[in-house]
This record gives structure tokens, sequence and C-alpha cells, in this order.
């Protein structure tokens, strides 16, 4: 499997490997990104639509990817909730749904250890580097060229602007976001592609992942603490 062929939630989790200090990184909020790319693709497919501000699913409606269907079946399930509620409801299973597609596909290996002897933690390592490093020089000339807007796909626009919006390190930096300020603007547009509707989905679901990081971020200012992925209704 070419990395193209991925999903865009297990391109973003790809998209934070550092391949300096040999580890994901992407900082504490990658729960909230994933679960943004699998919405974003959702709503492409025309899995989810907006009414009235609220993720509507198209009962029955499926894409064929394990994680992307997961997600979909717990919307069609669910009681009725805004972007923003589906940024943080029960994300982490997102990403640990995603984590295991990558190891089922050979891209990452899971190891098993224990913290002080004693607690048992899962730990991830990536297997295919080369995949992820040309994922990261791809998704880089998307935001900050030379590459045209108009020349990205959807898709591609899509990830790189769930990933600048959600911060994830170390693709994107502080200074990337401010400088590309007008560029994710304009990949958040081109991520609905011909379709209005689809448009202002990305709009939305982009408002509603920096609204979701912010919070976390005022949480963990407030706590002193990590913060983890959020599972609150």
């Amino acid at each position: 499997m070419h990395y193209g062929t991925l999903s865009l939630p297990a391109r973003l989790l790809l998209l934070s490997w550092d391949g300096e200090k040999g580890r994901f990184t992407g900082g504490p909020d990658l729960h909230l990104v994933v679960r943004a790319g699998a919405l974003a693709e959702l709503a492409q497919r025309g899995v989810i639509v907006d009414t009235d501000g609220t993720v509507t699913p198209v009962t029955g409606a499926r894409t064929g990817d394990t994680v992307l269907d997961g997600l979909a079946e717990l919307i069609e399930e669910s009681r009725p909730r805004k972007w923003r509620r589906w940024m943080t409801y029960r994300s982490g299973g997102t990403l640990d749904a995603v984590r295991d597609q990558l190891t089922a596909h050979g891209y990452l290996r899971l190891e098993r250890r224990r913290v002080l002897g004693l607690f048992p933690v899962r730990h991830w390592e990536l297997e295919r580097a080369g995949y992820a490093e040309a994922l990261q020089a791809d998704a880089g000339t998307v935001l900050r060229g030379p590459r045209s807007v108009t020349e990205v796909s959807e898709s591609e626009a899509a990830l790189v602007m769930c990933a600048a919006t959600g911060k994830v390190r170390p693709f994107v930096t502080g200074k990337d976001r401010r400088r590309y300020k007008d560029r994710i603007a304009e990949l958040t547009d081109r991520g609905g592609g011909a379709s209005l509707d689809v448009t202002q989905q990305m709009r939305a679901l982009r408002k509603a992942l920096a609204s979701a990081i912010a919070a976390a971020e005022t949480a963990r200012s407030s706590s002193g603490g990590d913060g983890g992925p959020g599972d609150g209704g």
C-alpha cells in the first residue's frame, strides 16, 4: 500500500512522525486532529452532511475503510451533535483504531512495555519511515508551496488544513501557521472542491478543531497537566 491509499486520519498520524527523534510527536491533541481528519473525509465522501450546524449521517452510507466506517456508525447510532462535540466525543477511539489499522497494514509495529516494571503500556514504532518521509515532503509543498492551491486535491487540502489547525508537530510550527495563514484558509475551501455545501462543512470543521485545541490547551494550562484523549459526551 502506498500512503496515498490511506485514509485522511491515517495520514495525519504519519505526519506526526519525527524522524530526528525517532518517535511520534504530534502534540498532546493528536487525537483531536485524527478525529477531525476522519470527519473531513466522511464529509468529502458524502457520508455525513451539515444540518444547521449539526453533523447528520446519511443513513447506511459507508466507505469501506474500517476507521471511517466505525465513526460513521457511531454518528448514526448516537444523538445529534455539532461539529465541536464530534471533535471530542470518544475521539481517543478513532486514534486507537487508526493505530490498529496501520499496524495491520505493516506501517507500525506494536510493542508492549511496562512502566516501572508494573504498569502495561502500548508503544508503536514506525516500520516504513520512507512512506512517512514522502508524505511529509508532499504535504510540505501543499502548505508552503510552490504548488498552487488549484493543483492540490481535496484530500491533500483537508490533510494540511487539519494538520496546520491542529498544530501537528513536527510537520507544522507556529511560524508556519502565521506565515501561511491565508494559504491555510484557501486550502480549507479547496477541501470542499466544487461543492459549496462541503466547503462550508470544511470551514465549520476547521473552526471546531481550532476551538477544541484551544479548549484543551486552556485546560492543561489551568491544571498543569498534559491532558489526554477526550471521551466526554
